[in-house]
C-alpha cells in the first residue's frame, strides 16, 4: 500500500465544509451578478439603450466573465499543480468575493455615464478569472483524498456549490422583494453583493486550516511536480482536455439558461413577475441538490462516465419541453420544467467529479480539470446572449430550446469518447504512475 506521509488526512467533515462552504460563497457571488444582470443592470448601467439592446448588452456583461476562465483556469491551474492547491483555493475565494464586493458599491450610468459600465465588465473580468481556478481546486481538496470508489461522492461536495449558489443568491433578491421599485433600484440591489464580504471572511476562516492532499504533498516532497504543467497537459492529454471542455458544456448551459435568462424572459415575454420567477428557481435547487447526491453514489457504484451520459441524454431532450411549460404561463407547470432541468444538471453534475480526477495524471490534474471546465463554462456562459438574440430574431423560444439541445448533444458525443488515466480498479488514487497514459 502507498505512503502518503504520517500526517492526519482532513475528516469527512472538514472536506465538506472546506469544498462546499467555500464554493458556495463563490458561486453565490457568481450568481448575484447573473440575476442582477437580468433584473438591475439593463435600467442602472444601460439605460440610454432599447430594452432589449439593454438586456443584450447586461447579459453580455455576464458573458464576459467566461471569456477570461480559460486564461484564468491556465494561470491558477499551473500555480495549483506547481505549489498546491490550498494556496490557489484561498486566491481565487479572494478575487471573486473582492469583485463582488465592490460592484455592490460601484456609481450607475447615471453618475458618472459610460465609465459605469466599464468597470462593471472589468470587475465580472475579475470576478471570472477566480471562479475560474475554484471549482478545481475545491474539487481536488475533496477528491484527492479519497479512495476511487467514493471519488464521485467527496467530489460532489464542490458540486454542491452551485445549486446552494443560486439558492442563497436567489434569497438574496427574493428577501428584497417588498422594496417598491425606486428603493429596489436605488440601493436594495447592493445589499446581496455587500453581504459577500461576510461570506468571504467564512470561507477564507475555513480554508486556511487545510492541509494539502497527501498524494500531492507526497509529490511535493519527492520534487516530483513539473514546472510547466499546461506544455505537460497538452502533450500528453490533449484528447481528454478537448473532450472533457467539450462534455462540461452541457450542464451550464442548462443552468444559465433557467437562472438567468428565464429571469428575463419569463418576466417580459410570458408575463410572470419577478418574484414567482425567484421563488420557482428557489424551489428547484433543492431538487437539483437531491440529484447531485443520487448521481455521485451511483457513479461510484457503477460508472461516473456512463452516468453523465445519461445526464447528457437528458440534456437533449429537455429543452423544448421546458420552455414549452414555461410558455404556458402556469406556475404550476413552470415548476414542473425547472424542477427536470434541476434534475438534468445535477446527474452530470453528480458524476463530472470522480469523472474529471480520473482524467488526469497527479502532474497535470489541477491544470487538466480546470481549464477543461472553464472552457466548457465559457462555451456556455459566452452563449447567454444567443438566447435573447434568437429571440428577437425569431419571436420564438422553439430556436433556444434547439439551440440547447444542440450543446447537450456536443456534450453527449464528448463524453462517450473520455479516457480515463485512473480507474475504480485501483487501490489508492497514488497508485496511478505520474504520466500514465490515457486509456
Amino acid at each position: 500500500m502507498a505512503q502518503h506521509g504520517t500526517s492526519k488526512p482532513p475528516s469527512m467533515k472538514g472536506l465538506f465544509a472546506a469544498s462546499f462552504i467555500g464554493t458556495s460563497i463563490e458561486w453565490y457571488d457568481y450568481f448575484i451578478f447573473g440575476t442582477a444582470a437580468a433584473l438591475v443592470f439593463p435600467t442602472l448601467f444601460f439605460p440610454e439603450a432599447s430594452p432589449e439592446a439593454a438586456t443584450l448588452a447586461s447579459l453580455s456583461a455576464f458573458a464576459a466573465g467566461f471569456l477570461i476562465r480559460p486564461f484564468g483556469a491556465a494561470i491558477v491551474g499551473h500555480f495549483g499543480d506547481r505549489i498546491g492547491r490550498k494556496s490557489m483555493l484561498v486566491l481565487t475565494l479572494i478575487l471573486t468575493g473582492g469583485s463582488t464586493f465592490l460592484i455592490g458599491v460601484l456609481p450607475t450610468y447615471a453618475a458618472i455615464g459610460i465609465g459605469a459600465p466599464l468597470l462593471l465588465v472589468s470587475l465580472r473580468l475579475i470576478q471570472g478569472f477566480g471562479v475560474a481556478g475554484e471549482w478545481g481546486g475545491a474539487l481536488l481538496i475533496s477528491t484527492e483524498n479519497a479512495k476511487p470508489r467514493q471519488r464521485a461522492v467527496y467530489g460532489s461536495f464542490a458540486q454542491f456549490g452551485v445549486p446552494v449558489g443560486v439558492l442563497t443568491s436567489n434569497l438574496a433578491f427574493l428577501a428584497l422583494s417588498g422594496l417598491d421599485d425606486d428603493a429596489f433600484f436605488s440601493y436594495g440591489w447592493r445589499i446581496p453583493f455587500l453581504l459577500s464580504a461576510v461570506l468571504v471572511v467564512v470561507g477564507l476562516i475555513i480554508r486556511m486550516r487545510l492541509s494539502e492532499p497527501p498524494e500531492f504533498a507526497k509529490a511535493k516532497r519527492e520534487k516530483t511536480v513539473i514546472k510547466v504543467p499546461f506544455a505537460e497537459l497538452v502533450r500528453r492529454h490533449p484528447r481528454n482536455l478537448i473532450l472533457g471542455a467539450l462534455a462540461a458544456i452541457a450542464p451550464p448551459a442548462i443552468g444559465y439558461a433557467v437562472t438567468v435568462y428565464m429571469l428575463t424572459y419569463g418576466t417580459r415575454v410570458v408575463g410572470f413577475d419577478r418574484t414567482t420567477l425567484l421563488t420557482l428557481i428557489l424551489a428547484s435547487t433543492s431538487v437539483w441538490i437531491l440529484a447531485i447526491i443520487g448521481s455521485a453514489i451511483l457513479s461510484d457504484r457503477f460508472d461516473p462516465k456512463l452516468l453523465y451520459a445519461i445526464g447528457a441524454v437528458t440534456a437533449v431532450i429537455w429543452p423544448l419541453p421546458m420552455f414549452a411549460l414555461v410558455n404556458t404561463g402556469s406556475t404550476g407547470l413552470a415548476l414542473v420544467a425547472f424542477l427536470v432541468a434541476a434534475i438534468v444538471q445535477g446527474i452530470m453534475a453528480g458524476a463530472q467529479g470522480g469523472l474529471f480526477t480520473d482524467m488526469f495524471d497527479l502532474k497535470v490534474r489541477y491544470s487538466g480539470i480546470a481549464v477543461a471546465y472553464a472552457v466548457g463554462a465559457t462555451v456556455a456562459g459566452a452563449v447567454t446572449p444567443v438566447f435573447p438574440a434568437l429571440y428577437a430574431a425569431y419571436d420564438s423560444s422553439t430556436p433556444i430550446a434547439l439551440f440547447l439541445t444542440a450543446l447537450g448533444l456536443v456534450s453527449l458525443v464528448a463524453v462517450l469518447g473520455v479516457r480515463r488515466v485512473a480507474t475504480a480498479q485501483d487501490t489508492e488514487p497514488a497508485t496511478v504512475p505520474a504520466g500514465a497514459p490515457e486509456r
